[in-house]
């Protein structure tokens, strides 16, 4: 017998425009372009959606977040992402497609023991001195797979 494991989040992604996004976290990712003068990158978006996330399964009070909202647009460049938990603030992080590798998570190894469903982004990001990874968290609806497969299809192309 296949026993499932159930998901430690629950996740809803939408579409929408920058300007859509939630005003803190739009504010920061506004803020990290023009502090790391990536100038304007976000002029030729391919695609923008906020995931928000609940954890289902609680760990110990006062931890960790238990809801997350993910902020995310691709152009045909650049990944940008903000992320606001509800105990730890906003972090905004950004990377050069040709600098990072991205991929399906469920793709990865740790899939299996920890489902989920997004992307997993790893490689140098911007002023961050080491390579390093990053999971970016998607609902299962259309806006996320669509979103999904806009991140996959320019990571692609950015790398020819």
């Amino acid at each position: 017998m296949v026993e499932l494991q159930m998901r430690d989040w629950k996740r809803i992604t939408r579409a929408c425009l920058f300007e859509g996004l939630q005003v803190d976290v739009r504010d920061a990712m506004s803020a990290h372009i023009s502090q790391h003068e990536l100038g304007d990158i976000l002029a030729d978006s391919l695609m923008c959606v906020e995931t928000a996330s609940e954890k289902i399964k609680k760990g110990l009070p006062g931890r960790a977040d238990d809801l997350v909202l993910v902020a995310a647009v691709i152009t045909p460049d650049w990944l940008i992402w903000g992320i606001r938990g509800d105990r730890s603030g906003v972090t905004v992080m950004s990377a050069r497609l040709v600098d990072v590798a991205i991929q399906d998570y469920a793709a990865t190894q740790f899939a299996n023991m920890i489902p989920d469903t997004g992307i997993e982004v790893s490689g140098s990001f911007t002023a961050v001195s080491e390579r390093g990874a990053a999971f970016l968290g998607l609902g299962e609806e259309p806006p996320a797979r669509k979103f999904k497969q806009t991140v996959l299809e320019a990571a692609q192309a950015a790398s020819k």
